[in-house]
């Protein structure tokens, strides 16, 4: 989950549409390569994005070749970051789901063609025909019709239980067909650890601490950010707030565990990447089975190659959702990964089966730093390209920001001056709701106007009078956020009938939720 305006553009979306291969075509590279100057490289870039810290680990042929800390655990404190230092790693937790689920399938308890209502009868989604087709396979590769990140105000930061979130999904409704389109689902891959328990009796985060976490010597990794308080060596999330890093709290993710809550470090992350290059076996013990593997890799979403792509980097030919992986072409490879964006902190996994490589990328900020990183190490590895890829995506990191200044005034020119709301304050005031996601509720406090979600205690703000009887507020709770528009809808008798609420940013759509009042 990412930040926001800035982020998704040159990260996440990227990543999703497009940006997958270089203008140089591969050969097989078994080249020596030269480690202090990668390091080099990944330190100016720490240096360059103005980002506190970070980690990095590459395994080369079971090979442990680089495992190093850079930069400091938060802004303006000495400690360092290690190879021990606890990231949050979000999205690069569907991998662990997915590989639980392969567990159980070599175990014959469930089949990826199973449907979900055969362990979950209570779920449903938006058609009859969707909710009773839907398989663990569909769950899993992004194309249940729902747009990307659609439902993720459900889950975040409210106080909604795993099974709450998946219950309210029914009321989303799709954008696309079903299994026409991909479309990012965190609530889809939250269903599918849902089936987890009911399969083994087992909650998903013990059944990935016994089957996946003990066997591979993964000591310092978790499902929660509850654990971390217990914990030395952690790093702090951090993003930009007034044109400054700051360091943020942690924002507890455990109603989505099986999509994004895991913890962890390089130095556990780098047993995982051994594990997965060796086709699901790790120190001679087979962690799932190598059928499993391929079909973990195998693609099942296609995903559109867009023009702008292709100029940029005309070798791209194909690329696709796996199940819990993106996989693509470069350099003549195919390159298995999946980043992971959480509140304040970026990361980035990446495996080429076939050259036994791999690499871990963890960042405590919300920066698209890790992205041309990402390019770099492959480029380092699989040709002899030298392209600065940090030295252009600052460069467009740049002109984005000047974009999106221009956009700000554009948007205050719009204002209407010396207008006031067609009430009094006082009518505002009351309980707005709808099915998707329950209640929010309008206070008056000296003075003035407050909004405050209810299942959601981060979702507070105060409302500032814009224009007519339409209000800016800030969710000064998540400073990642930018401010957004409330307007008010007065209906034919004089009377507010409904609140319409739209934060404009990547990851999450205010304007799916429907906020009628109650009276």
């Amino acid at each position: 989950m990412y930040k926001l305006s800035q982020l998704i553009k040159t990260t996440f979306i990227l990543l999703l549409v497009g940006i997958m291969s270089s203008t140089t075509v591969a050969q097989k590279h078994n080249k020596k390569v030269n480690i202090k100057k990668l390091d080099k490289y990944y330190q100016k870039a720490l240096n360059d994005w103005n980002v506190p810290g970070m980690a990095v680990a590459i395994v080369k042929d079971n090979t442990v070749v680089l495992e190093k800390g850079y930069g400091v655990r938060e802004v303006n404190k000495e400690a360092r970051v290690d190879e021990n230092t606890s990231f949050a790693i979000a999205s690069n937790t569907k991998a662990f789901t997915v590989a639980a689920l392969a567990i159980l399938v070599d175990e014959g308890k469930i089949n990826w063609s199973d449907k979900v209502t055969k362990y979950l009868p209570w779920f449903k989604l938006y058609n009859p025909y969707v909710t009773q087709e839907m398989t663990i396979r569909d769950l899993l590769c992004h194309r249940s019709g729902l747009k990307t990140f659609s439902g993720d105000l459900l889950w975040y930061g409210s106080n909604y239980s795993r099974q709450e979130v998946i219950r309210r999904a029914q009321y989303l409704k799709p954008k696309y067909g079903f299994r026409e389109h991909f479309g990012y689902s965190n609530i889809m891959y939250l269903t599918a650890g849902e089936i987890i328990p009911v399969v083994t009796g087992m909650s998903w985060d013990d059944f990935l601490k016994e089957k996946l976490f003990i066997p591979l010597h993964m000591e310092r990794t978790n499902t929660s950010v509850s654990c971390l308080s217990d914990m030395d060596n952690v790093a702090s999330p951090h993003t930009k707030y007034n044109g400054e890093v700051i360091s943020i709290p942690y924002v507890n993710w455990d109603n989505v565990g099986p999509a994004g809550s895991i913890n962890s470090n390089v130095n556990d992350m780098v047993n995982w990447i051994k594990m997965q290059l060796n086709s699901g076996v790790f120190n001679q013990d087979t962690i799932f089975s190598k059928q499993a593997c391929i079909e973990m890799r195998n693609p099942n979403t296609p995903q559109r190659v867009s023009e702008g792509s292709k100029r940029l980097w005309p070798s791209i030919h194909t690329k696709a959702y796996a199940m819990g992986w993106s996989v693509f072409d470069y350099h003549g490879k195919q390159v298995v990964t999946h980043n992971g964006g959480y509140d304040g902190m970026i990361s980035q996994t990446v495996l080429v089966p076939e050259e036994n490589f791999g690499f871990v990328i963890l960042t405590n900020s919300l920066s698209s730093m890790y992205y041309p990183l990402m390019y770099k190490t492959l480029d380092t590895y699989l040709s002899d390209s030298k392209q600065d890829w940090s030295e252009m995506f600052l460069a467009y990191e740049k002109r984005n920001s000047e974009y999106e200044k221009e956009q700000k005034i554009k948007e205050d020119n719009k204002r209407i001056k010396n207008t006031t709301p067609s009430l009094p304050l006082e009518d505002y005031v009351g309980i707005y709701g709808g099915d998707i996601y329950g209640n929010a509720e309008v206070s008056l406090k000296d003075g003035a106007l407050v909004l405050q979600f209810v299942p959601t205690p981060l979702f507070t703000g105060k409302l500032t009078h814009w224009h007519y009887d339409t209000f800016e507020v800030e969710f000064y709770k998540v400073p990642s956020l930018p401010k957004g528009k409330v307007n008010f809808v007065i209906d034919a008798d004089g009377s507010v009938e409904e609140m319409r609420v739209d934060v404009p940013n990547p990851d999450f759509d205010f304007t799916e939720l429907k906020f009628m009042k109650i009276e």
